[in-house]
């Protein structure tokens, strides 16, 4: 009688094994459904794309970058769209014409990061809004904040009311 019980509690729980879905860590709950993406990434990655250009794949770091540095989102994908075409004509890993390109970036993401912490915390450009940290960035072209500004608006594109 045993056995027969015992056969039944094991066959039993065999069948019950499959229903169980949230096996993971203990006391860890794994969610239940997927985040949404994160709007500004969904937008950046359109935008560059739109473009064919080659910095697409850093729409990320783009986006940690200037959270990380409290910069505008769109502010480093622009300036690489006015100095490099967003990725499609560029030296020294530098896609930002960082000091007239002469810097070397370890890597196109390094000089995100670098480039963001620099206009965010170096005396030149910390504390500046938008336009006069554009004119001490290029201060040569006149028309270069316009510019880069230009580019931001069509990054935020009809999302404006979303993305300010």
């Amino acid at each position: 009688m045993k056995t027969v019980s015992k056969r039944i509690v094991m066959f039993a729980g065999l069948l019950a094994a499959p229903v169980a879905t949230n096996i993971g860590t203990p006391g860890v709950i794994a969610p239940t459904s997927e985040s949404a993406p994160d709007p500004r990434l969904v937008r950046l990655e359109q935008f560059l794309e739109e473009r064919d250009c080659p910095l697409t794949k850093y729409a990320a770091d783009f986006i940690e970058a200037a959270d990380a540095n409290e910069l505008d989102w769109r502010l480093l994908p622009s300036i690489s769209v006015i100095e490099s075409g967003g990725g499609k004509e560029y030296m020294n890993n530098n896609v930002f014409g960082w000091d007239s390109c002469r810097h070397r970036f370890p890597s196109v993401r390094a000089g995100i990061h670098i480039v963001a912490s620099r206009l965010a915390n170096s005396d030149l450009y910390r504390d500046k809004d938008v336009d006069e940290l554009l004119k001490t960035y290029n201060p040569a072209v006149s028309t270069y904040a316009t510019r880069v500004k230009a580019v931001m608006r069509s990054i935020a594109h009809s999302e404006s009311a979303i993305f300010n």
